[in-house]
């Protein structure tokens, strides 16, 4: 028995479904991830960058306003390390001076009930952090010593959990 679909419609289904397949495999480009980004705090208060190098290099990190609109995004905070992180634990100042680090746009003060993320990036795109994102309420119950981060499960979900430094440490790579 041949056939009943017609050349046409057959062509159009496979036209349909070829520019399905380009879409979804550009849409879907991501820089990949070589370290945990996280945020913490100073006995002063003041809020702190926490960077786990899992591997290769991360050159620096932003602070922007959480949106699903890329084009609404407001960068609030953007960072350059004054040399390449390399496979470690790095942390520094978000809104003072902070030693090994650029501030290429100074902080702006955080707004209550904004959502806001810290992502790690390299000049080239060859590699990112895993980002977190958080609120001022929740960088305001952090405690010196304390590190809030995006956890991934072995399901694949995503949340955001708050350790104390050295389980940041030791954990954070196991799943980047």
């Amino acid at each position: 028995m041949g056939s009943t679909t017609s050349r046409p419609v057959s062509r159009r289904f496979v036209g349909a479904v070829a520019v399905g397949v380009a879409l979804a495999a550009t849409s879907g480009c991501t820089v990949s991830p070589d370290a945990v980004a996280g945020i913490s705090v100073t006995a002063e208060g003041h809020l702190l960058g926490v960077m786990m190098v899992c591997g290769h290099h991360i050159d620096g990190a932003t602070l922007y306003v959480d949106t699903d609109d890329v084009s609404k995004q407001v960068t609030v905070g953007s960072w350059t390390a004054d040399r390449p992180l390399t496979p470690g634990l790095v942390a520094w100042t978000l809104d003072a001076p902070a030693a090994d680090w650029t501030t290429t746009k100074s902080l702006a003060p955080l707004t209550a009930k904004t959502t806001y993320t810290l992502s790690g990036w390299t000049k080239d795109n060859s590699w990112s952090a895993s980002s977190i994102t958080f609120t001022p309420a929740d960088r305001d119950r952090l405690t010196p010593g304390q590190v809030r981060y995006a956890d991934i499960s072995d399901n694949g979900d995503e949340s955001a959990i708050t350790v104390s430094l050295a389980d940041f440490k030791a954990k954070a790579c196991q799943k980047v």
